[in-house]
């Protein structure tokens, strides 16, 4: 048998050659040599072997060597694949010097040469190319003595006995000839003829045999050889356990595959054909191969597979499991999008999608460049608070495109099963997972953007609360093993990122509330609605409706200013873009059928155009009254100036009404007011016999809407000590604050909200609470331009600066 050598060398020489090659040169210290590269091969000292020649530079080396007696160098390649290696890098530092003996032909047409290896050398570079200039590479050389073992060392002799019988059997459990090749070591008396035999046969890689040829020291090559073969002994051993644990369940799979043919021919025999059932099997069992199951769940989806099997394809409970098994194999096991890496890609995103909203951008991007920086950091659940049309949905989107992964939107509005977050379970008919794990499948990743919907809208009802059942999704130390009914094994949402939406926090149970990072969006102002309206939302109604910018449809600035004063009432821009929507078509509609139309809207042509608007700016109505007094107002679609009414009429007892359509707290209010108005009425400039047979109407107009809250106190209050005084109330002023019994003006919320009505309605002045300073400071300066703050602590403050 040969070596090849483009191929390792794992076909070991069965033998040694005995030749007489006194004639050849003698080796020098130094010298340059013809090489003869070998891919595989790495050759030691002493060892006669043939070789195959493939290579044509190779095979004229060989001969010409052969023919005049000229040593060689035999070096293996560092690349095997490389067909052309040069000698700085494409060859390893150490060979041998090797006499070829005879280059045969054999009947295919290939070559082999009789190689005989003689002493170990360093390569010391690239040499001069006299001795045989035809061949492709020469080597400078410095052969190297070998230092052979001493007789009287115990420690080579113990080490040598072991690497012979580990030779032995490595080579006994990888190939058949082990018993050959361990007759032929011991028929070597010589024992560094031994260490290069087996050296040069067994099949260590070239790095290994390169690191034996490179010691000088034959008791310690023979210690690098058994280190070596103890590792190859090693790895056959296991090998061979792995090879008998393949067969036993080979043999088991054969028992198996009996069984079930035979439970197919009885299935046949019952239901008919079974190859439905075969084809669905399958190709479950080939999805199944391809998808990241976690153990528990691979078991999990094991087991039932095999319900499957045993099932009847006719009957209502096969396509039950069928259906179980296509779920488990669609939810995104250990899928994951990438997240963007830049931040200033994130940042470009949102403030292209969004115009204004600064604050909330910016805790989003926080939370963006927190995700970036670790993988660990766990995902908070944000809710965006504001009244409708201020672009919570929209923003939810534009968080996910910012941060690279997939959104789903889960409406909650109106829910009022608990199934409908945790799933049904499977026992049901029509069972179904929840809306969580249906959004993240259709989703197709384990870390998209969730946004849930309408949060404050959810019911409940005898079948559960579904908001209990979300306290589980929202909580990042429990959802990491959510477990849905359906599904009915865990399943890690951690990644998820949850966006919540609400109108109002007041229909959220504070559990739930408490799990979540509330973040308010409050409205817009007239130019930040126009401002949007001209980057957004004209934009996208020309592109939902065909018309080109500029072209068909032109509205100037005035008259987009009227149309959101006179045509809207709302924080947000929902019913603008109707507004404005509706311009567009009627502008189509005069182009279609040839009527005339404005080339650009003013705020003289809304009228003919929309028709009455069915709203007018709120407008300060002056100081003209005693008893009336402007105050603010927070409502879902924003803030208002709220006027209350005091009028006194004479009767026989002293007495109280309140109307206006008001809830049980305004009514409390009101009743406060009008008692502290009588106990401090000296100090208001009031007669003690003032209410004495006097009778006291509160009155709040718009009685058709109804009204709540505590904010409307301090109002009241003046409101009654202008009418019982006689006092007018200071030109363009309005205010807000709860009122105590003691006279304590207490803060209120909705403070943005109310500065926007009040600069709406053309008031400078707003008194409010000293403790709404804080909420003032941290509205922006262009919201507060033009408007002047009184903040007050008592009632008798208030008084003093609204009365005159």
């Amino acid at each position: 048998m040969s070596f090849n050598e483009d191929n390792d060398n794992s076909v070991m020489h069965m033998g040694q050659i005995e030749i007489d090659a006194t004639s050849f040169n003698k080796a020098v210290d130094e010298m340059d040599l013809p090489v003869l590269p070998t891919r595989n091969l790495v050759l030691f000292p002493g060892v006669t072997i043939p070789i195959n020649i493939t290579r044509e530079s190779s095979l004229t080396v060989a001969r010409r060597a052969s023919e005049e007696k000229i040593p060689v160098g035999v070096i293996c390649q560092v690349d095997p694949s490389e067909e052309n290696p040069n000698v700085t890098k494409g060859l390893y530092k150490y060979g041998v010097t090797a006499d070829i003996f005879k280059v045969f032909e054999l009947p295919d047409g290939s070559h082999t040469a009789i190689i005989h290896a003689r002493k170990p050398f360093r390569v010391l570079g690239r040499g001069a190319g006299v001795v045989l200039p035809e061949a492709g590479l020469h080597v400078r050389i410095k052969e190297y003595e070998e230092v052979p073992s001493e007789k009287t060392d115990m420690n080579f002799d113990v080490t040598m006995s072991n690497v012979v019988d580990l030779a032995a059997k490595v080579m006994e459990m990888s190939t058949p000839l082990g018993k050959e090749f361990d007759e032929n070591i011991r028929r070597i008396e010589s024992p560094e003829q031994r260490i290069n035999f087996i050296a040069s046969n067994l099949p260590f890689s070239s790095e290994e045999k390169i690191s034996m040829l490179a010691l000088k020291s034959y008791p310690k090559r023979a210690e690098k050889l058994l280190s070596y073969l103890m590792a190859a002994h090693e790895k056959a051993t296991i090998g061979l356990e792995i090879i008998e644990r393949a067969k036993a369940k080979m043999n088991e799979n054969q028992r198996s595959a009996f069984l079930q043919m035979q439970l197919d021919s009885i299935k046949e025999e019952l239901y008919g054909d079974p190859a439905a059932d075969s084809d669905d099997f399958q190709d479950l069992t080939e999805r199944a191969e391809k998808t990241a199951f976690p153990d528990d769940v691979r078991q999990t989806f094991t087991k039932e597979l095999g319900k499957l099997r045993r099932l009847n394809p006719q009957t209502p409970d096969y396509s039950v499991q069928y259906s179980y098994l296509e779920t488990l194999l669609d939810v995104p096991w250990g899928k994951t999008d990438p997240v963007t890496g830049d931040i200033n890609s994130a940042r470009d995103i949102l403030e292209h999608d969004h115009y204004g909203l600064d604050k909330i951008k910016r805790r989003i991007l926080e939370q963006i460049a927190v995700v970036m920086h670790s993988k660990r950091a766990k995902a908070p659940i944000l809710c965006l608070v504001g009244p409708p049309g201020v672009g919570k949905t929209s923003l939810g989107k534009s968080i996910a495109r910012a941060m690279g992964r997939k959104y789903q939107r889960v409406s909650l509005g109106g829910l009022h099963d608990e199934a409908e977050i945790r799933g049904h379970r499977r026992t049901y008919i029509g069972a179904m997972p929840g809306r969580i794990m249906k959004a993240v499948k259709s989703a197709g990743s384990m870390n998209p953007v969730l946004m849930l919907d309408e949060i404050d809208k959810l019911g409940k009802d005898y079948k559960g609360d579904p908001s209990a059942a979300l306290l589980e999704v929202l909580d990042p130390e429990q959802n990491k093993a959510f477990h849905d009914n359906y599904i009915d094994v865990d399943f890690n949402l951690s990644d998820v990122l949850f966006i919540a939406t609400a109108n109002s926090l007041s229909g959220v149970e504070r559990p739930l509330l408490d799990r979540m990072e509330v973040i308010d969006l409050s409205g817009y102002l007239i130019e930040e609605k126009m401002e949007i309206a001209r980057r957004h939302l004209i934009p996208r109604i020309f592109a939902d409706n065909d018309v080109a910018a500029d072209e068909q449809f032109s509205i100037s600035d005035a008259g987009l200013e009227a149309l959101i004063e006179k045509y809207t009432s709302e924080s947000g821009v929902r019913q603008l873009e109707k507004q404005l929507s509706s311009l567009v078509r009627k502008s189509i509609l005069a182009r279609l059928g040839g009527e005339t139309f404005p080339a650009q809207i003013e705020p003289d042509d809304l009228l003919p155009i929309l028709g009455l608007a069915p709203y007018s700016k709120d407008k300060y109505e002056g100081n003209e009254f005693t008893g009336v007094v402007t105050g603010l107002a927070w409502t879902q679609v924003g803030g208002e100036i709220l006027l209350a009414e005091a009028s006194i009429s004479h009767g026989k007892n002293e007495s109280l009404t309140i109307t206006g359509n008001l809830g049980d707290v305004m009514k409390e209010s009101a009743t406060i007011a009008y008692q502290w108005v009588k106990a401090h009425a000296a100090d208001v400039g009031i007669a003690p016999d003032a209410f004495e047979a006097k009778h006291l109407h509160i009155h709040f107009p718009e009685g058709a809407i109804p009204k709540d809250g505590p904010s409307a106190g301090i109002t009241i209050a003046t409101a009654i000590a202008s009418a019982f005084s006689g006092r007018k109330v200071a030109e363009s002023i309005a205010m807000t604050g709860e009122l105590t019994l003691r006279g304590k003006v207490l803060p209120v919320g909705g403070i943005k909200e109310k500065i926007l009505a009040a600069k709406r309605a053309g008031i400078n002045t707003i008194i409010l609470s000293k403790d709404n300073e804080r909420d003032i400071e941290d509205i922006p300066e262009k919201y507060r331009i033009g408007l002047r703050f009184i903040y007050v602590s008592s009632m008798s403050d208030v008084i003093e600066n609204a009365l005159k």
